[in-house]
């Protein structure tokens, strides 16, 4: 492909003149080079169901965790990228396990949700400041809830959606930054939605999930929440049923959406497929060259508008959305990683943190991919 025709791909890509997905035949053929990945330092304390979130300063917040079946984090550190260490942040105020963490337009981290070993679910939410690294408490859920999806909308807010706490939950909350208390928003039409991707309209697509690993239920609807009218609203379903998966929003304003398990035994997905908000509807695009599962939040957007996908399985993968098509990166983690951390860094790069292998193993280390 000359230069010229790959610049003017790319042009009709950003602007939306391509179809979700669609890709001419001539594009399909051409791969491009996929990046690498090595390692980096080593955080304090092994972890996984962390969770990781780029600060204003340029660092990376690290929280929570498990360390391994019988043991729940409250301990944070940051990642410096100039100097490739990790550093301790202090202690949440309470011990987190697969806690949501959404960076406010204040620069300060809201931390809710999660669960412990101690105490189950949790109904307590934090802000974490980064100019004095502290973390404090602010307004508690209204239902006690480890397992929801967490998504900042346009006007600052955060909508908090599904989750469990004994029983498979169907409601939502808002977060008010303003006065740091949470409020109750509609209904879900299924619990435990695994993704919420908001959508350049305002709109949240929440996707897919599942009720249980032991009578499993897993499911390919998808809705829309509306912030403008607190409603849910269903939009087509997904080609596969899926649980444990990842998604990320697209330069087109379309949705990637990639792995995840139908929790029956412990096998991942290499299906990927594409909503496109202005038709509603899901359409399949190429497939990952491994299966991976567990990769909820180790999904990122490059600048360049490709897709890191990480976790889940050793290898690192890179989609790009022009020709539909997943290369594996040079060099892998240290072995399959689930619940790891993917985080886009202000130099480009992608830091990649924790996870567990199999028998439920943390571990301290740490990549970078590259492209």
């Amino acid at each position: 492909m000359s230069r010229t025709l790959q610049i003017g791909v790319w042009v009709s890509l950003l602007t939306g003149v391509l179809a979700c997905g669609s890709v001419g035949d001539a594009h399909k053929s051409v791969i491009a080079a996929a990046g690498s990945v090595i390692s980096t330092g080593s955080m304090s304390t092994a972890r996984a169901a962390h969770a990781a979130t780029l600060l204003p300063n340029g660092k990376v917040l690290i929280i929570g965790g498990m360390e391994s079946e019988t043991v729940s984090l409250a301990s944070a550190e940051l990642y410096d990228s100039a100097t490739a260490r990790f550093t301790n942040a202090g202690n949440m105020t309470v011990r987190r396990v697969g806690p949501n963490a959404v960076l406010l337009r204040t620069g300060k981290v809201l931390i809710m949700g999660g669960s412990n070993h101690e105490d189950g679910s949790l109904a307590s939410a934090e802000l974490y400041d980064p100019a004095n690294g502290t973390f404090t408490a602010t307004g508690s859920m209204k239902e006690k809830a480890a397992g929801t999806e967490a998504t900042l909308l346009s006007d600052g807010r955060v909508l908090v959606a599904g989750g469990y706490n004994g029983q498979f939950l169907m409601g939502a909350e808002l977060y008010d930054p303003v006065t740091g208390t949470f409020s109750f928003t509609g209904k879900l039409n299924r619990p435990t939605p695994n993704t919420g991707t908001l959508l350049k309209n305002g709109k949240v697509l929440l996707t897919g999930g599942g009720t249980d690993s032991l009578s499993p239920a897993v499911f390919a609807n998808a809705e829309l929440y509306d912030p403008s009218t607190g409603t849910f609203t269903p939009t087509g379903s997904m080609i596969t049923a899926r649980n444990k998966y990842a998604a990320a929003l697209l330069p087109t304003g379309c949705v990637l959406i990639t792995g995840g398990t139908n929790e029956q035994g412990r096998h991942g997905l290499t299906q990927a497929e594409i909503y496109d908000p202005a038709k509603g509807t899901f359409t399949a695009t190429g497939n990952m060259n491994s299966a991976r599962y567990k990769l909820h939040n180790a999904l990122v957007v490059l600048p360049n508008g490709k897709v890191v996908v990480a976790g889940g399985a050793q290898s690192v993968e890179v989609y790009d959305p022009v020709t539909g098509t997943f290369s594996t990166a040079i060099g892998s983690l240290d072995e399959a990683r689930y619940f790891a951390t993917a985080t886009l860094l202000q130099n480009g790069k992608v830091l990649i943190v924790g996870g567990y292998r199999m028998g439920i193993v943390s571990t301290v280390a740490a990549w970078i991919y590259q492209s």
